[in-house]
């Protein structure tokens, strides 16, 4: 790539990594087995187009630091000595009330349709009441979806609620 080589961190996006090294899809796959949904054509056009490797990591359950040298050993790039452990809230917070939940949304249908649902969830977030909670359900970690939102001061809980099934609350109001 010219003077400016492509350095894989964990800002990196998952479709920009398989586009600049297609071979790495493979190693992704045999490293955390769940990432053979990654040949899925709707979650490649949708979930690796904004996920980074941060979230891939957090995904997959694995430590993001390990997954960057990983794929830099695998490309002949130096050894990632950098800290970015993200960290998602998985313990019941203390704002969490069934009864506040004002609004429940299943992206698995928007995602099996090829749609992107960050747009339509930010904006019911948005929309949401102070102090009420906002219910999501997901195949996976929505990571980048929790990105964003947490960016936008929106608090929220994930609970694993089966090996393919996430539940996230958001919560707009005390933290």
């Amino acid at each position: 790539m010219g003077n400016n080589p492509f350095i894989i961190n964990p800002r990196t996006k998952l479709m920009q990594l398989l586009e600049t090294y297609p071979q790495l899809e493979e190693v992704l796959i045999r490293y955390v087995p769940a990432f053979k949904k990654l040949k899925n054509p709707v979650l490649r056009r949708t979930v690796a187009r904004i996920a980074t490797l941060q979230q891939v990591a957090n995904i997959g359950n694995v430590k993001v630091g390990d997954l960057i040298n990983l794929l830099r050993k695998e490309v002949g790039q130096d050894l990632y000595t950098g800290d970015e452990e993200s960290v998602y809230n998985t313990k019941k917070p203390g704002w969490f009330d069934e009864s506040l939940i004002s609004r429940e949304f299943d992206i698995r249908e928007m995602l099996a349709a090829g749609e992107q649902p960050v747009n339509q969830v930010i904006s019911d977030l948005n929309e949401l009441p102070e102090g009420k909670i906002y219910k999501l359900i997901a195949p996976f970690l929505p990571a980048p979806l929790i990105d964003k939102a947490s960016s936008l001061g929106v608090g929220h809980w994930v609970d694993k609620t089966q090996v393919e099934l996430f539940t996230v609350y958001f919560f707009k109001g005390i933290k």
